[in-house]
């Protein structure tokens, strides 16, 4: 029997798995693996295109690289392209990616689909849903947590907290403030939701070699056992880095440094 012709890798498609590629960890890029099956199945091509796909991506992926990790190098020209697109416009491109992978599932804007626990999930927002403009940045803020905390192996990166509700994907420069960069994934931090609220008051920062500094208007709190039992121990650590896409921007952690940041 003469073999099927293999399915032609759309724009559309390709940006689905580019999106898929922000929500799994490069071990999980097996055809085996039930997520890329179940994705694969709605796209209507073989799961084994699709895990190759990924790892096409893993091999354009500079912090994928610098662990030693190269992926496949079948990178195509169109790969590479949206791969830069993503990288240099992720408030248009993340929005779009996180819509397409939404709209493979279901056309209930009433629901998000998140990647969680192996499974692709359907979930209730957590916030309104009740104009257009709102649910396109619902699904920006969607696309920015699910890549900056699987990047960080969904632990944050300070204290190694792993509970996903206790979890934010915490931004270096303010959201408000910064639009264009809302949705780069090097604008984030995976913190608990007490570093991220210190680190969002400036009542901590990363050095240049991201290591955690203490500001002084923390310390004043001192002596307290629960608060120096969550900041003191990481006083001068290194934080955990990223597995892949989501290395911070060292600029953005410099305008931390110097505008947020309350020594």
């Amino acid at each position: 029997m003469a073999k099927a012709p293999p399915v032609k890798w759309t724009r559309e498609h390709t940006f689905i798995a580019l999106n898929l590629y922000t929500k799994l960890k490069f071990g999980q890029f097996d055809s085996k693996n039930p997520v890329i099956r179940e994705v694969a199945a709605k796209m209507g091509r073989p799961p084994g295109s699709l895990s190759m796909k990924l790892c096409n991506f893993a091999s354009l992926d500079p912090v994928q690289r610098a662990r030693g990790i190269k992926g496949l190098e079948g990178a195509s020209r169109q790969d590479r392209e949206m791969w830069q697109e993503i990288r240099s416009n992720s408030l248009t491109m993340g929005t779009a990616a996180e819509e397409l992978f939404h709209d493979l599932f279901t056309k209930d804007q009433a629901k998000d689909v998140v990647v969680e626990d192996g499974q692709i999930k359907l979930v209730p927002p957590s916030g309104p849903t009740e104009t257009q403009a709102t649910v396109k940045i619902r699904r920006g803020q969607q696309f920015f947590r699910q890549a900056v905390l699987t990047a960080y192996d969904v632990r944050c990166c300070i204290s190694g907290i792993n509970v996903p509700r206790l979890l934010v994907a915490s931004h270096i420069k303010p959201w408000g403030k910064f639009p264009d960069e809302r949705l780069n994934p090097r604008n984030g931090l995976c913190l608990s939701s007490l570093h991220d609220a210190a680190f969002d008051n400036g009542l901590i920062t990363l050095d240049e070699d991201l290591r955690v500094v203490l500001s002084n208007r923390l310390q004043k709190f001192f002596p307290e056992p629960a608060l120096e039992q969550n900041f003191v121990p990481y006083e001068g650590k290194p934080i955990r880095l990223p597995e892949k896409l989501a290395e911070p921007d060292g600029e953005f952690l410099c305008y931390h440094r110097m505008e947020i940041f309350r020594s």
